[in-house]
């Protein structure tokens, strides 16, 4: 599997946790439909960890649990594929998975064949209970040849939460997509935490194997597995931005079938889902700006047609002012050139003049520009 864009879709941990059954996938499949999410560019649908039963099978196959998936995972991933989705299912490379059932080590070949007759098009692989004498490298080099053998494409997406330096290797494995961080959780300070261990990591993204910085929290308000504290929808709308520019896997953590209409104008910004979907696939570069403390990000990064994404973001609790020169991303007033700047989220258009552009955030909000370069009046 080569995708040569960020996945995007849907996965049950953040909300459901162990709490999954068909019922829930029949519904939420339903709900990607009635809600429009694949005109988006959201198709697959994940179930994560607990769909299995504590024990494989006489001939050592993975079993999913009868009491929650009754007509099998064959009749849930043919549901899914009827709504014009992809299914999505989950594994480990360890003897367990992290909630503690059975685990593809030392069984990828016979797991790969296992999912590939069920339908599956997307394996989440995480990295609880791994051997401590054997590599990642090695143990996500598995499971990634086993799946380029079985027979259907099913894409890999290799969750070792940036472990081992994994940025130092996954692309030798055959993953589509790596996790770069530990688990999101619904709080302000987890998605300021993960967006800032970004820095080192943004040359290790691109076509072919996106770096994978978790989940999307955006309309959990506190509730559900990960649900904790919450946040608000000005955070959510910073959290889903910085995610979107930075060219993250967008894959939605919430309970899509009660979405609030404010959830659902966040996960469904089709400009901001452009930037992160956009075909070159480059990679952001931090701007110093002027008088930024350290929760005041300023990103630019250059587009497919020219144009460039600007992405300037409140981390703080405090209304805070972003400034930049045009001189960091290219554009000192000897060029003649300047920026016309569209503002995502609101539509405001502006164009920069003096060479210097300033805009005041309130608290934890962002502004984000897609600027076309144009001749300086």
């Amino acid at each position: 599997m080569v995708k040569l864009t960020p996945p995007m879709g849907w996965n049950s941990w953040n909300t459901f946790g162990n709490n999954i059954n068909e019922q829930l996938i029949f519904e939420t499949a339903d709900a990607f439909v009635r809600e429009d999410l694949p005109a988006k560019g959201y198709e697959y649908l994940v179930i994560d960890d607990c769909w299995s039963l504590k024990e494989r099978d006489a001939s050592d196959r993975l079993v999913a649990d009868p009491a929650k998936f009754p007509h099998g995972m064959k009749a849930v991933a043919d549901y899914v594929h009827s709504k014009g989705l992809k299914f999505g299912m989950y594994s480990c490379a360890g003897n367990l998975t992290c909630a503690g059932y059975p685990g593809s080590f030392e069984h990828e070949f016979i797991d790969a064949e296992t999912f590939a007759s069920w339908g599956v098009d997307f394996l989440k692989y995480d990295y609880c209970y791994h051997s401590p004498i054997i590599h990642g490298k090695y143990l996500y080099g598995r499971m990634g040849l086993a799946l380029d053998n079985c027979g259907r494409d099913i894409l890999l997406s290799a969750c070792s939460w940036g472990a081992d330096e994994t940025h130092e290797w996954i692309r030798t494995t055959g993953a589509s997509m790596w996790r770069s961080t530990g688990d999101i959780f619904d709080t302000w300070q987890s998605v300021k935490d993960l967006t800032k261990q970004q820095e080192r990591l943004h040359p290790f993204n691109g076509v072919g194997c996106f770096n994978d910085m978790d989940m999307l929290i955006v309309g959990m308000y506190g509730n559900g597995n990960v649900g904790l504290a919450g946040c608000s929808d000005t955070q959510y709308k910073t959290h889903f931005s910085i995610w979107a520019f930075m060219g993250s896997p967008l894959m939605i953590g919430c309970d899509i079938r009660n979405m609030t209409e404010t959830t659902k104008k966040i996960l469904t910004n089709e400009e901001l889902i452009r930037i992160d979907q956009d075909p070159a696939c480059r990679q952001p570069f931090k701007l110093t700006g002027i008088w930024c403390g350290d929760d005041i990000l300023i990103y630019a990064k250059h587009l497919a047609d020219g144009d460039l994404a600007i992405g300037l973001f409140n981390l703080s609790d405090q209304k805070s002012s972003a400034r930049f020169n045009l001189d960091e991303v290219g554009l000192p007033h000897s060029t003649g050139r300047t920026l016309s700047m569209t503002e995502l989220w609101t539509g405001e258009k502006v164009t920069v003049v003096n060479s210097t552009f300033s805009k005041e955030l309130d608290a934890y909000d962002c502004a984000v520009y897609r600027a076309e370069v144009v001749k300086r009046a």
